[in-house]
């Protein structure tokens, strides 16, 4: 059905790493709309904008490099155009290489859809001597094609006027069929006339296209015509058909079919595609020369990550301080309006310290962000992946597995739900297990908290030590549930490498501010009522009566400096120590400080006090949440400005030292993940046990680790 919200819809289809989405943010910019589509969790991003007088509505399609029934993208990419029916497709096309593109194309072609091409990153092409007559392409396949370069907004206007000629049926051209040859064409032509006998069957689709599938064996298309009446009768004939087809030919239906399209191509690329005489490295094949070599690409990984992180805190440094310098007034002045009370308890030490506690390590995941965002459009993570490939596949896991786990860096949840892309049951549940121990950005405000109180000159260097940890944690994991439950090795695959690309200003920006937004939005929904809840627990129920009268103790006190027998600092001294034993009374009393004492026993022995012990529990809702908990509970009373901070407060605390620090860095590093994360486990495994394990082997390995820590260092005499 036609959308009533845009004049024109168009939907915007390609390869990964063909420059897409880098086109789509190009036309649309800020004018974007980001969700998942109905029943699944693959992300739909729609945009806008007006050309000529038109409203064009832009869909990005999930990156395919075909319409099968393989993956969960490309049912969605296919569904969407049967069903939503686009006035036009984009089909965005790698010019540097074209023939594997346009595999794509043809499925597109054969849908019955209006099709025009972007042969994108045409100026790479050319420097590697391809160079397309995009012109004499089109009449070859029967579609308008349109020379672009994405990331330098070459060929903007032209695409889009050729996409509105097409859908105004001002195009010329005729698109092309493929003929699957004489005898194949007899047995489809048969099986088309008896889909089309039944409407139910067709709906949307080219009956050419589902006879096409039927022969193909395509599950989704089977499913469909199995809830017909005609089901039968059809089934019959195209069992009957792939007999006689498989006996004819020599090999299966797909497999032809597969052939004579990439036959179909090649030969209009033989046409329309010249390479220059002299076979010459692109500037990729050199750079990866280094970057991917066997003995130099893991120490060249390992550098920039260690590059990444120590940016991160050097850059961040300064503007942190002034974000904390901000919280610190906002809830100074909080504190000055509002009477003396719940109200002002609730707001300054439950919702600013929580929330604030949060907010404060924005720039170091802004900068996080947009280090993975460079990573990713350059193109070199897909080298990293290639780098850890080989070591994968030597501890015994699929190479398709690093491509989750370095999504897990990011956040557990869209990894796990990664890891569909490995059709191996045993492999996904093993890798699966392992990514939970990716330091997601999630836990980075807890490491820049601590480290920031315990190391604050070495911040980066002990940030990559855990997050170096989490891996090495991980592969002896794998190594473990590959020798125990889930025994066998895998199978190597073959992995992509595209061009190397200088990423745009507006493409960085783009995947930064969609990530950093997510952070902020959690911090405005699920860690302000979790920071709202925490403050309940702690507050309530009140005490009576302190062990001391500690108001009595202050009054004593101020009356002492009125006569010169203190000085200011001293004054401050004793009532900051008198309000935040206080405080620590209070909180102690409290629902969750009752609950914090009771788990301390089983904590005690990693160096941990209740304080950490609730924090640690709150990380189950959001790791965050850690940071807020632990802003929350030393957020309760007046501070001095030397230690108003929570570094600080960390920092000065004589019951912690910096090996419990690190002790509690590893146990956050290792525990089992949050809620969200936990039932995206569950939906993706479908198995309560393997939950109940995921949840088991975490916390029990992260105690064991911190324990280790603890302990070893105290023999050692670290502490």
């Amino acid at each position: 059905m036609k959308q009533t919200d845009a004049s024109l819809t168009v939907a915007i289809a390609g390869n990964p790493n063909s420059g897409k989405t880098t086109i789509f943010n190009n036309l649309t910019g800020a004018n974007q709309h980001v969700g998942n589509y109905p029943g699944v969790t693959v992300e739909k991003k729609e945009g806008w904008l007006d050309l000529d007088g038109r409203r064009l509505k832009l869909v990005d399609l999930p990156g395919t490099y075909s319409l099968s029934a393989h993956s969960i993208e490309e049912v969605v990419a296919r569904n969407y155009i049967i069903e939503q029916k686009p006035d036009v497709v984009i089909d965005v096309v790698d010019a540097s290489n074209i023939e594997r593109n346009l595999y794509l194309t043809t499925q597109l072609l054969e849908l019955d859809v209006p099709v025009v091409l972007a042969l994108n990153m045409s100026d790479q092409a050319e420097k590697r001597g391809i160079i397309t007559d995009h012109k004499l392409l089109s009449q070859l396949l029967g579609v308008a094609s349109v020379p672009t370069v994405g990331n330098k907004k070459k060929g903007m206007q032209e695409l889009l006027k050729a996409a509105i000629a097409v859908a105004d049926n001002q195009d010329v051209y005729q698109p092309f069929t493929v003929n699957y040859g004489k005898e194949f064409e007899q047995e489809l032509e048969t099986l088309t006339q008896l889909v089309e006998q039944d409407n139910s069957v067709i709906g949307n689709c080219p009956p050419r296209w589902v006879a096409l599938k039927l022969l193909e064996d395509d599950p989704e298309v089977i499913k469909k015509v199995g809830q017909q009446k005609t089901a039968a009768a059809i089934f019959a004939a195209a069992d009957e058909s792939r007999e006689r087809l498989e006996a004819l030919l020599g090999e299966a239906p797909s497999a032809v079919i597969s052939d004579r399209r990439y036959g179909f191509i090649s030969g209009a690329c033989s046409e329309a595609v010249q390479f220059s005489g002299e076979k010459r490295h692109s500037v990729s094949d050199t750079i990866d020369l280094m970057l991917i070599h066997p003995s130099l690409g893991l120490p060249i990984f390992a550098f920039l990550m260690w590059m990444m992180f120590t940016l991160t805190f050097t850059l961040g440094k300064m503007p942190m301080e002034w974000i904390e310098w901000g919280v610190g007034v906002l809830a100074g002045f909080a504190r000055s309006v509002l009477p003396e009370g719940l109200l002002s308890s609730l707001i300054v030490d439950g919702i600013i310290a929580g929330v604030g506690g949060v907010i404060v390590f924005l720039p170091n995941i802004v900068l996080l962000f947009l280090a993975i965002a460079i990573l990713e459009d350059t193109g070199y993570m897909a080298r990293a992946a290639f780098v850890m490939d080989r070591i994968m596949h030597r501890i015994g896991l699929h190479g398709k597995s690093f491509i989750p786990m370095l999504i897990g860096f990011g956040c557990t949840v869209p990894a796990y739900m990664g890891a569909r892309i490995i059709e191996d049951r045993s492999d996904r549940l093993v890798t699966m297990h392992a990514t939970g121990f990716m330091s997601c950005g999630a836990r980075l405000p807890v490491y820049i908290l601590v480290c920031g109180a315990f190391w604050p000159e070495n911040a980066g260097n002990v940030v990559f030590s855990i997050y170096a940890l989490g891996v090495l944690v991980a592969v002896g994991t794998i190594k473990l549930l590959r020798g125990t439950r889930f025994r066998g090795m895998s199978e190597p695959f073959i992995m992509e490498l595209p061009p190397y690309r200088v990423p745009t200003v507006r493409s960085l920006v783009i995947h930064m501010w969609e990530r950093s937004w997510m952070y902020i939005r959690k911090a405005g929904t699920i860690i302000l009522a979790f920071s709202i809840i925490m403050w309940v627990l702690m507050t309530f129920p009140r005490l009576d009566s302190y062990s001391q009268d500690y108001h009595v103790l202050i009054d004593d006190a101020t009356a002492s400096y009125e006569v010169g027998n203190m000085s200011d600092t001293e004054l401050d001294s004793l009532v900051t120590g008198y309000e935040s034993a206080m405080a620590a009374e209070s909180i102690r009393n409290s629902l969750m400080g009752r609950f914090g004492m009771l788990i301390e026993p089983a904590i005690e022995p990693l160096g941990f006090d209740w304080r950490m012990g609730v924090a640690l529990i709150s990380g189950f809702a959001a790791k965050e949440v850690v940071v807020s908990t632990m802003g929350t509970v030393y957020g309760v009373g007046e501070v001095d400005e030397e230690s108003g901070s929570l570094r600080g407060r960390l920092a000065g605390d004589p019951l912690y030292s910096p090996l419990i620090a690190y002790a509690f860095l590893v146990f956050v590093l290792l525990y089992i993940p949050c809620m969200a994360a936990m039932a995206v486990f569950l939906r993706e495994t479908g198995s309560f046990k393997e939950l109940a394990f995921q949840i088991g082997y975490t916390t029990g390995l992260a105690w064991v680790m911190a324990f280790v820590v603890y302990q070893g260092g105290r023999l050692l005499g670290l502490d």
